[in-house]
């Protein structure tokens, strides 16, 4: 199989393209939008409701850890769509390597919950 640097070509064309009409939209809508700012319109607020207090108060790390699990096991929910879509052709042995990937899947759930890391306080 033989590439050269044209076959790269209309992958660099749409790269191009899709960079040119993000700083465009962007430009054009700074150039064209309205500018009208007054003070209530430079206040912050939030879902209609005035701000109150600092915005920079730290959140407990029990917060960021549930969310990183929950990508975590979201991302490996993914890996089984095309097991279920190429069930029969895989056969048996790809029958075992899901039955191995969900037992580690089940491991590490196990070991977050003795843990307690999905525990609030």
């Amino acid at each position: 199989m033989h590439t050269n640097q044209f076959d790269y070509i209309p992958i660099l064309m749409q790269l191009g393209l899709a960079v040119g009409f993000v700083v465009g939209t962007i430009l054009i809508s700074g150039l064209l939008g309205p500018k009208r700012s007054s003070v209530n319109k430079d206040k912050n607020f939030e879902s209609g409701i005035e701000s109150i207090g600092n915005a920079r108060i730290p959140f407990s790390v029990k917060y960021f850890l549930v969310a990183i699990l929950f990508v975590l096991f979201d991302v490996e929910v993914i890996f089984l769509y095309p097991w279920a879509i190429n069930f029969k052709e895989l056969g048996m042995e790809g029958m075992v390597k899901m039955v191995i990937f969900m037992l580690l899947l089940l491991v590490g759930f196990f070991y977050i919950i003795k843990k307690k890391a999905l525990e609030w306080e």
